[in-house]
């Protein structure tokens, strides 16, 4: 007996499917070679369906977190391919589940004769591949690698019967906004700032993935003006500054393909957003040197608490709103608002313990502090 259909698979198949359509012609045009097969309708459909009725099995009471990629063994590089193929099917993923969770691993998905099936694993994918993630039970990620650095953009979310679709539009919306934002979404243009502007998606990421929810205060270098805004002394001070990660990115120019040094960059950043999960805020430098972790934040003399904050998120159909400090969460909330309101040239980040991840950033255009709801693009 067929498992029952999945409603949200087939509703948002054709966006899907116009998306990847967009961009690979696009990249095309642009004299891209190395790009994937575009996915057809069906094969989105199915893949989603497959991998969200999985997601609802348990392997030995665990989750079954997968990751699914829509592609042949050809263009997946050094591939782990099957004797016998496995079937498109929720207890086969299920099955095989364990050996293939931990990140950076695929299930490869393709068609033959007309019919989908598993046809191995991989850990390489072309730019443009559609891939469909588990998450967690009911949560489906579905995204592609992206063009300037090779890294993962989320296109849409489903949760249940819940979508939300990436607006590409975004960074359009928010030009005065921090340029994580549009690194997250997939607009970095190849230079050198937009790839520094990428280690603070992987440090958000790591913030976000210790689930202990933390505040990161990103500061200009050679200014000491953040220390209005904290209550003195800092608990846990450092000094000199750790340099880690900014020497590390000192030599990316020459080094920043070795695997040696994405190794070391990976550590360093798991490091810093480490220091996140300490009560209180950890400060960095726009070089990325640790100035201080466990830092609390007070309202700067002189200045007026926070009323109101403008809230976005970067899903299509979302509207904005204004909301008191109050309403978007606890105290590390509160008080990262006010810092991003005392300290203008400054940016908070904020991972809560439920998985929501916001930036706050003061607008010049608007005149108050903007909260990036940017959850979605964190998945």
């Amino acid at each position: 007996m067929p498992d029952p259909a999945y409603p949200p698979a087939r509703a948002v198949a054709a966006s899907v499917q116009a998306h990847f359509a967009r961009h690979i012609a696009f990249a095309r045009d642009r004299g891209r070679t190395d790009l994937a097969h575009g996915p057809d309708a069906p094969a989105i459909e199915a893949i989603i369906d497959a991998a969200f009725w999985a997601s609802l099995r348990r392997e030995e009471g665990v989750t079954p977190t997968i990751s699914l990629a829509f592609l042949p063994p050809t263009h997946a590089g050094h591939a782990l391919t099957f004797a016998e193929r496995l079937p498109l099917r929720p207890a086969a993923l299920a099955k095989v589940a364990p050996a293939v969770e931990r990140p950076g691993i695929h299930l490869g998905v393709w068609r033959t004769d007309g019919d989908l099936h598993v046809w191995g694993t991989t850990r390489h994918v072309p730019a443009f591949c559609l891939v469909v993630e588990v998450v967690a039970s009911g949560l489906l990620v579905i995204k592609h690698r992206s063009e300037p650095f090779g890294k993962f953009v989320n296109v849409a979310v489903l949760e249940g019967d819940q979508i939300k679709f990436v607006d590409e539009a975004g960074a359009a919306k928010w030009s005065d906004g921090p340029g994580l934002i549009t690194s997250l979404l997939g607009f970095g243009d190849g230079t050198a700032t937009s790839e520094s502007v990428n280690v603070l998606v992987q440090l958000a990421a790591s913030m976000r993935a210790h689930g202990r929810g933390g505040a990161l205060l990103v500061v200009p270098t050679g200014t000491h003006a953040w220390r209005e805004s904290v209550v003195g002394p800092v608990l846990y001070g450092v000094n000199p500054p750790f340099s880690e990660l900014a020497d590390l990115m000192a030599r990316q120019a020459e080094h920043g393909g070795d695997h040696e040094w994405q190794e070391a960059l990976r550590s360093a950043v798991a490091a810093i957003a480490g220091l996140t999960a300490v009560d209180g805020a950890t400060v960095i430098n726009d070089r990325y040197d640790v100035l201080a972790f466990g830092a609390k934040i007070t309202r700067r003399r002189g200045s007026t608490p926070v009323e109101q904050v403008h809230v976005t998120e970067p899903v299509e159909g979302s509207v904005g709103i204004l909301a008191t400090p109050t309403q978007l969460g606890g105290t590390r909330h509160l008080s990262a608002v006010q810092f991003a309101h005392d300290q203008r040239d400054a940016t908070a980040l904020v991972a809560s313990t439920d998985g929501r991840f916001t930036i706050f950033k003061w607008s010049a255009r608007e005149a108050l502090v903007h909260a990036h709801r940017v959850d979605v693009l964190l998945l």
